[in-house]
Parts: C-alpha cells; sequence; structure tokens
C-alpha cells in the first residue's frame, strides 16, 4: 500500500497533473526525526520533528520553474503545479542555455528500509544509556568535557515523473558522535562516531572501545610535540585519505562544477591525474552504507561509477542535465535534501584498495609522518588546491611509529598529491557523515584504504 493513502492523495489524479510542459517530476517527503544532547553526562536536549512537503520541477523547453509547499492536499499541490510552470515558462524566454535530459528507463518500485532493529522500537531509556556509557567511558584524569550526541530519522519519500516513473523509498538513518575534550594547559579535543541505516549499527558498535580510544586520544595530544613543517613522505589512513577523496577528488568529479569550470578535471577525461596506484570510485550500491540508496531523485538506478582508473580521469558524477549537455551516461548521482532541487552529489566515495598489508606499507616508509583521522579543511575544486588538518600524527623513523604529533595540516595541489601515491593498503574502512553543497546536506561514505603520498605539512 503506497503511504500516499495516509495523505488521502489519488496516484492517478497527481499523474494527470504531472501531464505539463517538456517534462515535469514532483516528490511529496514526509519525515520523523529524534536527537539527544548530553552534556558531560547530563542530558542536555531531547527533541523530535515531523514534517511534510512537496516539490514540483517542470522544464518547457530549456527553462525550469520550481515550486514547493508544505501543504500536500490535492488542491494544493495542482496549484504549485502551475506555479512551477509558469515560472519554467518565463525562464524559458530568458535563458540562453539548451537543456536536454538524458533519456533513462521508466521505473515503478517500492523500496522499504533493509533494517533489522527500527530505532522506532528502541526506547528512550535504552538510547540513553548508550550515551551514558559513552560519557563513563571518556571520563577520567585531564578530560574536562564530553559530550555525546544521537540521532534517528525515518524518511518516506515518493517521486513520480510525467514519463511515468514512480518510486516510493522508506530510508532509516541512526548516529552516535562522541566528542573528549582535554586540558593540561593547553585544550585538546578528540572525538568519534557511528552510524548506519538501522539501530542495529549502534547496538553492534563497541561503544565502551570507542569512548576509551576518543579519551586516549585527547588526552595524548596533550603532550603530542607539533608536528614538523616541510614536504614529507606521509601515509593517511583510512579516514583522512577518504576524506581527501570525498572533497578534492569526488567534488571536482561532479559534472555541474566541471561544466561551470570550476573543476580541476575540466578537459581532462581520458588523462592521467595520479599516479597507476589511483583508483577512486563513487558506489551507491554498498550494501548497509551510509550513502546507500537504489535510486536518486530523478529516478536514476544507484550506480558504482570509476571516475579515476589507474590513475586516468575516467569519469564524472551526472544528473540527467549534465549527462545530456556532456552526452554522457547517466550515472545516479542527482540527490537531494528534502524539500531542494535534485543536484549532483556522491554516494560512498573511496581509494581503491591496494595489495599493500599496512605493516608492510609503514616497515617500507623509513622516515616520514602518519596522519590520522580528520578535522576538517578546505579545497578549491577550480584552481586545484587543497588544505586539510589531521585529528593527530606520528613520527615514522626506521619503519616504526615512533612520537606522537599534533597540529598537523597538508596542504598543496590536487594533482600533485594523486600524481605523488606510491602505494595503496588492503585496508577497506568507510566513515560515516553528512556532505554540504548548495545549502543541502546527504548522507556520504568515503574511505578506502592507507595511502602513502608526499606532500607539503604546514
Amino acid at each position: 500500500m503506497s503511504f500516499l493513502n495516509d495523505l488521502d492523495l489519488n496516484i492517478e489524479k497527481l499523474e494527470k497533473l504531472l501531464e505539463i510542459g517538456t517534462y515535469a517530476d514532483l516528490r511529496i517527503v514526509t519525515g520523523e526525526s529524534n536527537n539527544i544532547i548530553q552534556k558531560d553526562g547530563i542530558i542536555d536536549e531531547i527533541s523530535s520533528g515531523i514534517s511534510s512537503g512537496v516539490i514540483v520541477r517542470v522544464l518547457e523547453k530549456n527553462g525550469w520553474g520550481l515550486a514547493t509547499s508544505n501543504n500536500v492536499s490535492l488542491k494544493n499541490i495542482a496549484e504549485i503545479i502551475k506555479k512551477a510552470h509558469d515560472m519554467a515558462k518565463i525562464s524559458n524566454i530568458h535563458t540562453k542555455k539548451s537543456i536536454e535530459l538524458k533519456e533513462i528507463p521508466v521505473i515503478q518500485d517500492n523500496i522499504k528500509a533493509d533494517v533489522k532493529i527500527h530505532p522506532e522500537n528502541i526506547s528512550i531509556e535504552e538510547k540513553k544509556e548508550y550515551l551514558k556509557s559513552a560519557h563513563g567511558n571518556m571520563s577520567g584524569e585531564k578530560i574536562v568535557s564530553t559530550s555525546v550526541s544521537y540521532s534517528d530519522g525515518e524518511g518516506h519519500s515518493i517521486l513520480m515523473t510525467s514519463e511515468g516513473t514512480r518510486i516510493e523509498n522508506e530510508s532509516v538513518k541512526a548516529l552516535l558522535r562522541m566528542t573528549a575534550i582535554a586540558k593540561d594547559g593547553t585544550l585538546q579535543f578528540a572525538f568519534d562516531r557511528i552510524g548506519g541505516n538501522g539501530f542495529e549499527v549502534i547496538k553492534n558498535a563497541k561503544i565502551e572501545e570507542m569512548a576509551k580510544n576518543t579519551k586516549e586520544r585527547a588526552v595524548r595530544l596533550l603532550t603530542a610535540e607539533s608536528c614538523p613543517k616541510g614536504t614529507f613522505d606521509v601515509i593517511l589512513d583510512p579516514e583522512l585519505a577518504g576524506v581527501f577523496i570525498h572533497e578534492a577528488v569526488g567534488h571536482a568529479a561532479e559534472a555541474d562544477l566541471v561544466l561551470q569550470n570550476d573543476s580541476v578535471f575540466h578537459d581532462k577525461l581520458g588523462n592521467s591525474v595520479g599516479s597507476e596506484e589511483v583508483t577512486v570510485i563513487d558506489d551507491a550500491t554498498i550494501e548497509k552504507s551510509f550513502g546507500q540508496y537504489k535510486y536518486d531523485h530523478e529516478g536514476v538506478k544507484g550506480e558504482k561509477t570509476t571516475l579515476i582508473e589507474n590513475g586516468v580521469l575516467n569519469g564524472y558524477l551526472h544528473s540527467r542535465e549534465t549527462a545530456g549537455r556532456l552526452n554522457m551516461d547517466v550515472t545516479g548521482n542527482a540527490r537531494a535534501e528534502g524539500l531542494n532541487k535534485p543536484i549532483v552529489r556522491m554516494s560512498n566515495t573511496y581509494i581503491k584498495p591496494g595489495s599493500w598489508k599496512f605493516d608492510e606499507l609503514l616497515e617500507d616508509t623509513k622516515t616520514g609522518i602518519f596522519l590520522k583521522g580528520s578535522r576538517g579543511g578546505q579545497v578549491d575544486t577550480g584552481k586545484g588546491l587543497f588544505q586539510f588538518n589531521a585529528v593527530e600524527a606520528f613520527l615514522i623513523e626506521d619503519g616504526k611509529l615512533t612520537k606522537p604529533l599534533r597540529d598537523a595540516g597538508l596542504s598543496g595541489e590536487i594533482l600533485d598529491i594523486l600524481h605523488h601515491i606510491d602505494a595503496v593498503s588492503d585496508e577497506f574502512e568507510l566513515s560515516v557523515g553528512y556532505c554540504g553543497k548548495g545549502g543541502q546536506s546527504v548522507p556520504v561514505g568515503d574511505g578506502g584504504g592507507s595511502v602513502r603520498t608526499k606532500t607539503t605539512l604546514s
């Protein structure tokens, strides 16, 4: 049974309303979210929210019109479809670009969330116990503050298009974050997170171990020496390697940025952009991953897309419009948050694991720096420049980890660091998170193996 029945909406009438313009689609979205925030062992906030709404897009020749509303009655939907069409006709008069959507198969499907334990079946009291456990295991000497947050959400949506596609989708997410702040003259912090498509990922996680490791990392940073500056051989752990691949490679491979000439990969298809050790993949099909989905928000099936293969730029990530403009295949990467228009986004983006064991990679690196975790950074995809900060680092001497280091930042040119990658470990880890672009935030994964390269630490 369609969730539209709960909204008292008739599918046939909606389909009739979409017979307008060159192309039209609508998404009806409902969602429920829950949040618990704990600070220093005391519950600071418990909140929940319910939302619903509809977004309509209409294409009239070469002009788009878009309208949204929180009123999902049939009468109101008819009105905003007309409003979107009116705006599309005006847009078509003033636009100078040509729009041709890439043809795709008509899909009719109903996707249920693949979860073993639904968060709604776990009481607030039980959820609070996980936060309490995390706080207890992060507390200790030199720890001056802890924070733990839990969030879950359930969403239902239906996509309907004038071409006949109708896809209903149910999604469930759960996420736990923790932070420990240590003080001994200076302040240092460390954090960790775990998330997935059902509460089972929280229940099966080693929360106590995660919390203890977070505490130890924060305390260790208090006595760590400042990271030396200069150009070094470095090993990035899977988390930091994943963030680099996501931010510096994945965003640069988004076709909308390529078309705006805001990508270092502009006009580089088929050319070498890295060493032969570099294969980068975006894959929406990885089961139980945070960035998994069956269809994007244009009704295109999510795929495994090889962006870079053995150092050669192999492709871009596409919406139907960008694929049409560049005459390329769709990749299923048009995603939207809530009542926003679909834009080109990543799913799970990673560097393909190599053949090295991590211990062998470390032993082979006589002198260098091992960089762990990510504290964020910034990328200029157009100029091809990046700057990232690691959570912590270790000096490598004679193939062994020795001194702990802090304040490690790496910077340089995207293509330069890709060309200097000479080894990737056989590990495969995906971190969970949310990616922001164009004012929208969507769940993603990033990671791969540990990566050795040469770069500047600043």
